[in-house]
């Protein structure tokens, strides 16, 4: 059942944006700016997270901001709409960037002030924007809408990737401009495309029909409109076009942790699986080969990212390829067309927001406290900053798949998809199998080196490891949170089944399991 109308998303996306003006005219008041951060992150949360049992329900939440001269055959009013549409795998990301802002929000208070950075105002002005674009893309009703809020989401980060204002700095934002300003382009491309096809820009659960009864005629135009989005969501980091995304570890730490786990590349993968499931649907995807296709993309990027992962010394660097892979399992995911693996995709949004989020923070935190940014200079620090590395530990065998964390879950799940998508489409599939498996060795080949530098590996200099401390608590406890909930996430599935405290896992789960399942459903795959 869809409302007619509900404030609530409206109020959702007010909290950022009334947040940003409050940020700057508090510029010389740090206390009460960095409290508006928090105030705002707290309410968006809460906003958020009371629209879950209506989503669960089956109620969409829906919001018409206006309406534009372009007719619409699948509105109400005739006319193409901007506006928002909560429904269930909308819900997740906007659970998991509000929840993970407000802990980024608390840990650049400690990072900026413990290092004194410069354009703090700015920083946490441009911080509000981004969350303001994120959650406008997690909460989109058509794609007209989701495009004006993926911009929004360049232009609100350039700034924070040259925050340093160095010559490396500005070099890179050049970068990360020239390829997200460049995919915006085809992204608009496919929107109108798909408008003039169909005649509206919905996202329909299963895809949409008009787009499916015109594969026998135009299956070329449509699948160069797919390519077009592909390309347009270039903030998924695929190879060829990820380069950016390495580049922008010149940011500050938080940045990064924005960039990697909360707003930017998330924002990519959230498209690429809506486009899949909720523009062309699974049935359309299979019919045209678009789902072999996007696997094979997918899996390329698992393993070259890995293996260039590998390579890196610098600790940010080595997240960043590992990111470019984590996302790809995503894809992947979506890709398979099966039950099990969109379910993986799903899940791994939320799932890898936290894990990887704790590994950039961790690297920050490393950083603040010691100054060193090269894993081989970081021998025996595992032993100066316990609570930092473990918790770094945790979010590394979560990202190889290793429980108890709860990246063992989605894996868990892709793999169950891949195998599935052999006995449903063709047996070739199978070897998607063998890249997740593959790509999760791997993962173990760079991760577990940084956990034995940190521990085991003798200091050359006794002295400079004794001085070493843990930062701030504004940046350490932030960090322990994203690392207990990545166990927490895992817990809570093994004991739903079993009914234990039912009711207190759903809480503290953010739900995201009953999402999930709501969102899977919702697509009717037959698979």
């Amino acid at each position: 059942m869809v409302e007619p109308l509900s404030v609530i998303p409206l109020l959702v996306i007010l909290c950022p944006a009334l947040a940003a003006p409050l940020i700057l005219l508090s510029s010389k008041h740090p206390n009460m700016r960095e409290g508006w951060t928090i105030a705002a992150g707290l309410a968006m949360f809460s906003l958020i997270y009371s629209m879950i049992q209506r989503v669960l329900s089956g109620d969409v939440v829906d919001c018409v901001l206006f309406q534009t001269m372009f007719l619409d055959s699948h509105s109400p009013s005739g006319y193409l709409e901007i506006g928002f549409r909560v429904d269930a795998f909308g819900l997740i990301f906007a659970l998991t960037s509000s929840s993970l802002w407000i802990l980024v929000s608390f840990y650049s208070i400690g990072y900026m002030r413990s290092l004194r950075e410069h354009a703090q105002t700015r920083y946490f002005f441009c911080f509000a924007f981004a969350i303001f674009g994120a959650i406008g893309v997690a909460l989109s009703r058509n794609l007209v809408t989701m495009y004006i809020f993926y911009e929004i989401l360049t232009v609100s980060t350039y700034p924070l990737v040259i925050h340093d204002q160095t010559e490396e700095a500005i070099s890179a934002g050049r970068k990360y401009l020239a390829y997200l300003m460049t995919a915006g382009v085809f992204f608009l491309f496919g929107v109108i495309m798909v408008y003039i096809l169909t005649g509206t820009t919905d996202f329909t659960a299963g895809g949409i029909e008009e787009l499916s009864a015109l594969a026998p005629t135009h299956k070329l135009i449509l699948m160069v409109v797919f390519f077009c989005f592909l390309l347009g969501f270039m903030k998924a980091a695929w190879m060829p076009f990820h380069s950016w995304l390495p580049t922008a570890m010149v940011a500050p730490t938080p940045v990064s942790a924005l960039l990697h786990a909360v707003a930017v590349v998330k924002a990519g993968v959230f498209g690429i699986v809506r486009i899949v499931c909720y523009i062309y649907g699974v049935d359309l995807m299979d019919s045209l080969g678009l789902g072999l296709v996007l696997a094979s993309i997918a899996g390329f990027t698992m393993i070259v990212a890995n293996l260039f992962a590998i390579a890196q010394d610098n600790l940010k660097r080595r997240l960043a390829y590992s990111t470019i892979n984590q996302l790809s399992y995503i894809i992947l995911g979506a890709a398979l067309l099966t039950h099990d693996g969109i379910r993986g995709a799903m899940m791994h949004i939320p799932f890898h927001g936290y894990m990887k989020i704790t590994l950039f923070l961790c690297a920050g935190a490393i950083m603040v406290a010691s100054g060193k940014k090269n894993i081989s200079e970081m021998a025996g620090i595992g032993r100066a900053m316990p609570v930092t590395m473990l918790a770094f530990s945790v979010g590394a065998l979560g990202m190889c798949g290793i429980p108890p964390v709860v990246g063992f879950i989605s894996k868990w799940y892709l793999c169950l998809g891949a195998y599935q998508a052999s006995q449903v489409y063709s047996p070739v599939m199978i070897i998607f199998l063998f890249i997740l498996l593959i790509a999760s060795l791997l993962d173990v080949v760079y991760f577990f080196p940084i956990i034995l530098v940190a521990f085991f590996k003798e200091p050359e200099d006794r002295d400079e490891l004794m001085r070493i401390k843990e930062p701030s608590p504004f940046m350490v406890v932030p960090l322990a949170i994203t690392a207990l909930f990545s166990i927490i996430f895992f817990l809570a599935f093994i004991l739903r089944p079993i009914g234990i405290v039912s009711p207190y896992i759903d809480v503290i789960s953010l739900h995201i399991y009953d999402l999930v399942r709501t969102a899977v459903s919702g697509l009717a795959l037959g698979a």
